[in-house]
């Protein structure tokens, strides 16, 4: 099964693709520049800062290349050369951002992270980063035929709804579960307290539920652990101890290794699947797949937030620092998501 190719004009953003180095393994643009969100104008989305994701192969050769192409995308740390940069990039959630860069009329963001740490993320949820965000709609502009990532990419998403059906309950609706789905690359980023819209989750769901049905209803459809009644949008799970091991069993090692670390004690010695076995009789079982959860994203969206001070620092030519102007309008979302906030 491969990863569902949203419908609908990409030319905009593939044209983008036009001026970056080809060698690409995935290529998607996210975020509300190409999917509305509630409370967004339609204008908004038009002039809302377009982001994008490219994976390579060969990190130090990409930079090498778009360092040649590009140069004034990068901040200071372009006078270090590639190697440099993509051993920054390995910091935190294994991608290297470059903000604000003017093409094509509008404003991009764009990230780049190597092929088989984008694997590693999507297979074990080491930070949940780029693994996070293809949980949601996204456009795939590029993909090559490489065996290993499109089965990674699947598995993200079967990981994504197992995590969820653990925390919900036994009976629940299609959008119950989307928002969970939305909502697990943010447990624990400490930017949903400053610098973020904390009504994003529902914003960035409810007016593409559509999208979200045709990434996820295959692999609903074809989960054995799920009642999925599609023409009423509502779905059972099995809840019992013995079906919640299941599917503690079947999450991302990283996270399996959070919860028995937040449930074993220091010293002791135990199996991963007696831990689990233990979590899944506990009441709190989906508390402690969320606090798990929590803890990756919580650390990698700290060392990734602060690689932004370096990686969107003080262009050659004089412009206002990179940072702080993508940081002013982080805390510009958080504001309007405040005061949209019912009294």
């Amino acid at each position: 099964m491969a990863l569902p190719v949203l419908s609908s004009s990409a030319v905009k953003f593939r044209r983008v693709l036009a001026h970056f180095p080809q060698e690409l393994s995935l290529a998607f643009a996210y975020g509300s520049g190409v999917f509305r969100q509630a409370g967004a104008s339609a204008e908004h989305g038009e002039t809302n800062m377009l982001d994008f994701v490219f994976a390579v192969d060969d990190v130090v050769t990409w930079h090498m290349t778009n360092l040649l192409k590009n140069r004034s995308h990068y901040s200071f740390l372009k006078f270090f050369g590639p190697k440099k940069i993509s051993t920054i990039q390995g910091y935190g959630a294994g991608i290297y951002y470059n903000t604000l860069v003017p093409c094509n009329g509008r404003m991009i963001k764009y990230g780049v992270i190597s092929t088989d740490a984008l694997i590693e993320d999507l297979l074990h949820w080491k930070t949940l980063y780029v693994a996070g965000r293809l949980q949601k709609p996204v456009k795939i502009l590029a993909q090559n035929e490489n065996s290993r990532l499109q089965a990674a990419l699947v598995s993200n998403l079967k990981s994504a709804v197992i995590a969820s059906f653990l925390m919900l309950p036994e009976s629940f609706s299609e959008e119950d579960l989307f928002l969970q789905i939305a909502g697990l690359s943010y447990s624990g980023d400490f930017r949903m307290i400053i610098g973020e819209d904390r009504f994003k989750v529902q914003n960035i769901v409810k007016p593409n539920i559509a999208h979200f049905q045709k990434l996820y209803s295959t692999i609903l459809q074809d989960c054995p652990q799920v009642v999925y009644k599609h023409q009423l949008g509502r779905l059972q799970i099995d809840k019992s101890p013995e079906g919640q091991f299941t599917q503690l069993m079947a999450l991302p090692k990283t996270l399996q290794q959070k919860i028995t670390a937040l449930v074993n004690p220091p010293g002791k010695n135990r199996d991963v699947e007696e831990i689990l076995l233990q979590v899944a009789h506990d009441p709190d079982c989906g508390y402690l797949v969320h606090q798990g959860i929590s803890a990756i994203v919580r650390s990698s969206s700290i060392v990734q937030s602060a690689k932004t001070i370096l990686t969107a620092g003080l262009s050659k030519s004089g412009r206002a620092k990179k940072s702080v102007i993508y940081s002013l309008k982080k805390l510009y979302k958080m504001a309007k998501g405040e005061l949209k906030k019912p009294s």
